[in-house]
């Protein structure tokens, strides 16, 4: 059934002041998907929105939460990655990886069944999904083909982690056994508890409906299905189709038994299975390309799977008996005339009648409606604008996506077959619209050299700037850090450590020219020899500090730089110099006990002696020291006490 966009309030609606929505692509009984744009970062996306009548839901909004948890927790090719959560006003969604192609529900009910090795090129992507589900203890819980995405540009992922626990919390009761019946594990129904075991129950079953192109139980009630999940095994597949090899019928029974003991204990184990099976076959999983935006079909070539537009895949279609054709026009012609050849009085008519029918045929191929049509010109309009144009012109214009630096976002770029094409009315005419530049995912440039720094960057189109040149603790030559500038304006940000990026954004490397020399120690022109030669010049001004460790009118250090960040070539450095240990205030101790007064000066650093033997330093009183107190004196300067008794 059509879906009525124009009676969705949220097209055209901008999400959180981020998220302008574009059109609705799916509807669940837990939330709406949408195609929108993510205006921050300039990239399609799909914004999931939980229905309004949930969103007072404690419970559906604790799902909707964990979704998006569950899923940003995994980094995995075969897995939909989640980006954000969030609320706007009473509107709770989830920014997804947006994925126009089809489902893997949509491709079995186009196919029906499917072959050998599509079905290990599906399965082999879906388990390696789930292991790393797995392996992060996460249980998805709603395996079906329904949450298997089958993307335009061959990438094949699992989604849909709205059930999804971690595998300690792994019971499910009443509203909470939600998992799609016809995959459900006979754990679930007998005691209601689910672990990474019950995910693989579900691939068996799915693993078996690829194969067959039906699902191994059947009933007019859902408890009548869940009844035979319990208490029945599943056949082997090969009894439907005997074109299953037993190594899959053997990976289905073992995937599908009773008891979750004897089966696979997570995905990994699975896929480590399906990796010696498609050995033994001789089958490689192959990336696939989808070429049209409606339902597909994968189609086996060679060793290639493909994804074709409408391919059917029952038995090979034969030639029609070249008898059995219908003779056109000019045969039956031929044939009359032969019969009346001998009566020269219809020789004339049928020369006339001759002459008409190819009068008839060039007008129609000349003039008339079976005439080749130039297809026009539409680029720089919008989609609307050409569809109208050309469905005016006799054509069935479709709407294709392509990435392109120098059309804007919403623009025709080209059409195929191209513009000036003569074709017959009714051709179908692609459309490429612009998406704007490629989005591109950089890996953490920090590290690399310049060089391979340079070259990753062009490769994914982006504009490299000049090098800026700093001194740093990393090895001269590698880069430390770097700036993109977006082509469509915005602020800098840094990409040192990876980030996304359009083609057309321009980045500037930080490279390292190693550490600076260390100075610590030297006279000051030594240093300024030393700086000199890493092309830093030395102020004239200089920054005098106390040290007990560097000599006086030696070198401490280099000063922090002004502006802050790392120094640069051609930066004038300012030296910190030392004067030397702190001098020390003489301590006033008169009417102290000449035995205190020598304790304190010794304590404060200095050499303190007097005329008074120590034996009875106790029974004599400071009076004053020489130098007098207040003076200042370096550390261990001599000072002399005089007492009286």
């Amino acid at each position: 059934m059509t879906i009525n966009q124009q009676a969705d309030p949220l097209i055209g609606r901008l999400v959180d002041g981020r998220y302008r929505v574009r059109a609705r692509i799916a509807r669940g009984g837990m939330a709406t998907v949408y195609v929108a744009t993510d205006l921050r970062l300039e990239r399609r996306i799909a914004l999931k929105v939980m229905h309004g009548h949930l969103s007072d839901d404690s419970v559906f909004q604790s799902r909707f939460i964990q979704e998006a948890r569950a899923a940003a927790r995994l980094a995995d090719p075969n897995v939909v990655n989640v980006f954000d959560q969030g609320q706007d006003g009473d509107l709770a969604y989830l920014v997804m990886e947006y994925l126009p192609g089809i489902t893997l529900r949509e491709l079995m009910r186009e196919q029906r069944r499917l072959s050998i090795p599509q079905t290990i090129t599906i399965m082999d992507a879906i388990l390696s999904g789930l292991a790393a589900a797995h392996s992060a203890d996460i249980v998805h819980r709603d395996v079906k083909p329904e949450n298997v995405l089958l993307a335009e540009d061959g990438r094949i992922k699992i989604g849909d982690f709205g059930l999804a626990r971690a595998t300690t919390a792994n019971t499910a009761t009443g509203q909470q056994l939600l998992g799609t019946i016809a995959y459900l594990a006979p754990e679930l129904v007998t005691r209601g508890t689910a672990d990474a075991r019950s995910d693989i129950y579900a691939l068996g079953i799915m693993l078996y409906e690829m194969l067959v192109g039906e699902q191994p139980y059947k009933g007019e009630q859902p408890m009548q299905i869940a009844f035979q999940h319990a208490t029945e095994s599943v056949p082997r597949p090969s009894v439907r189709n005997p074109g299953v090899p037993e190594q899959l019928d053997e990976l289905v029974l073992w995937a599908t038994e009773k008891s979750p003991d004897e089966r696979p204990n997570n995905a990994q184990e699975m896929l480590d299975r399906l990796r010696v099976i498609e050995r033994e076959l001789g089958i490689t999983p192959t990336v696939t390309t989808q070429t049209a935006r409606s339902a597909t079909s994968l189609v086996d070539s060679g060793d290639l799977t493909l994804v074709m537009p409408g391919t059917s895949t029952g038995a090979p279609t034969t030639a029609i008996d070249a008898g059995a054709a219908p003779l056109d026009n000019a045969t039956l012609l031929r044939r009359r005339s032969a019969k009346r050849r001998a009566r020269g009085g219809f020789l004339i008519a049928l020369v006339l009648l001759l002459a008409a029918a190819a009068a008839g045929a060039g007008w129609w191929f000349g003039s008339g409606p079976g005439s080749l049509v130039a297809i026009a010109d539409v680029a720089g309009s919008n989609y609307p604008d050409a569809a109208a144009v050309l469905t005016e012109q006799g054509f069935v214009p479709t709407e294709a996506s392509e990435n392109s630096l120098d059309v804007p976002v919403g623009v025709v770029i080209r059409t195929d077959p191209e513009n000036g094409t003569r074709s017959d009315r009714g051709t179908a005419v692609t459309v490429f619209v612009s998406t704007g530049p490629a989005e591109q995912t950089v890996p953490p440039l920090n590290g690399k050299s310049e060089a391979d720094a340079k070259a990753y960057l062009e490769g994914i189109g982006a504009n490299v700037g000049e090098s800026v040149a700093l001194f740093s603790g990393a090895a001269e030559g590698l880069v430390i850090n770097a700036d993109v500038a977006p082509r469509a304006g915005g602020d800098q940000y840094p990409c040192g450590e990876g980030c996304t990026l359009f083609e057309g954004d321009t980045v500037v490397l930080l490279v390292s020219l190693g550490a600076l020399p260390d100075v610590t120690g030297m006279t000051i022109d030594q240093a300024a020899k030393a700086l000199g030669d890493k092309q830093l010049e030395v102020s004239d001004e200089t920054v005098t500090e106390y040290s007990d460790e560097i000599k006086k009118d030696r070198v401490i250090r280099i000063a922090d730089r002004s502006d802050g960040g790392n120094w640069r070539p051609g930066d004038a450095v300012t030296l910190v110099v030392s004067q030397g240990p702190q001098p020390i205030e003489v301590p006033d101790v008169e009417g102290m006990n000449l035995a205190d007064a020598m304790a304190l000066l010794q304590e404060q650093g200095f050499e303190p002696n007097t005329s008074v033997p120590q034996f009875i330093w106790g029974l004599f009183t400071a009076t004053r020291t020489d130098p007098e107190d207040g003076t200042m004196l370096d550390r261990g300067a001599k000072v002399r006490v005089f007492a009286s008794e």
